[in-house]
């Protein structure tokens, strides 16, 4: 990865974040559809994940949220019936990825406790979905107070999962459980 053909590549991810900007289309979007008619080499892939890897846990994931953080605005969710319906969208986000989680590994043939495993670790609400509350609260698909509501969902329902896995899959029982123990 020559500095030249790095430098290529990111004008290339801005220009087509550009253009979908000015077409009215998010600019994230642009930058997706660059990634995604990119060749897939996988010495391609390693040499830009090398070279962009540190700049971004650094210095742009930080940053992320620490903006995420600022536009969230927690005040808006006032009275009970806010933070009733704020309870609602957790209760619904963790049912919903928890059983449907659960279901399709349990059809796939995984036992009961993988399964459940599964379910918590699916309730981790990712980068992604921050990105896509992001772009519907700029595009005003959705309000200031759901957003908040949707910002306290994904830390409540990350923040539970490592506690919850630790007593669903406790470190014992991984150990016991793992290839490299069965070898042993």
């Amino acid at each position: 990865m020559t500095p030249d053909l790095l430098g290529l590549i990111l004008l290339l991810v801005l220009a087509s974040a550009w253009t979908t900007e000015r077409l009215g289309i998010h600019a994230l979007f642009g930058a997706f559809l660059l990634g995604a008619i990119m060749p897939k080499a996988h010495e391609l892939v390693i040499a830009v994940r090398d070279k962009l890897q540190d700049l971004t846990v650094v210095l742009l994931l930080p940053l992320f949220f620490a903006f995420m953080g600022l536009k969230t605005r927690i005040g808006l969710l006032s009275g009970a019936s806010a933070w009733f319906c704020c309870g609602l969208v957790i209760a619904v986000a963790i049912v919903g990825k928890l059983v449907g989680s659960l279901i399709a590994a349990r059809c796939g043939g995984i036992g009961w406790r993988q399964a459940v495993a599964i379910g918590i670790l699916m309730n981790t609400r990712g980068l992604m979905q921050l990105v896509v509350l992001n772009v519907g609260l700029e595009l005003g698909v959705i309000t200031p107070t759901i957003f908040a509501m949707m910002m306290v969902m994904a830390l409540v329902t990350t923040m539970m999962t490592a506690p919850l896995l630790a007593l669903v899959y406790p470190a014992s029982r991984i150990a016991s459980e793992s290839p490299v123990a069965a070898v042993a």
